[in-house]
């Protein structure tokens, strides 16, 4: 089976759907930074479209906001629609690398979620 991790940018709000057989999607895209080519210009993001399935779905959706930073590892995917290939994830782990705030400050807090969102003040559990 293959794996794909990415590190890249929330592109809007996850979107939360249910299936016909009441199974629930959140849906978010997530832009991969390509940095700056040989005469500095910056290149363009890759772009991924992203699932996340079940209980989790549920659980994430209140989270995940256009300008978080996220890191998501998965299932890759691609569809075509008309003559243009989309790729994607189906995600089985996401860690928060940081969100944007409402007031545009960044929260640069890390969190991972692999069986539901991890929450929490991890730095009470370290030992230093």
């Amino acid at each position: 089976m293959q794996i794909l991790t990415l590190a890249g940018t929330v592109g809007k709000d996850a979107d939360l759907r249910q299936t016909q057989g009441g199974d629930a999607v959140l849906n978010f895209s997530l832009a991969i930074d390509n940095g700056k080519d040989s005469d500095g210009n910056k290149r363009a993001a890759t772009w991924f479209d992203c699932s996340l399935w079940g209980k989790r779905a549920n659980a994430l959706q209140p989270y995940i906001h256009k300008g978080d930073k996220l890191t998501v590892t998965g299932r890759p995917t691609a569809r075509t629609h008309n003559d243009k290939v989309y790729m994607g994830c189906n995600v089985n782990d996401l860690t928060f690398q940081g969100s944007a705030n409402r007031d545009g400050n960044r929260d640069t807090g890390s969190q991972q979620s692999s069986g539901g969102y991890g929450g929490g003040d991890m730095d009470d559990d370290l030992p230093f």
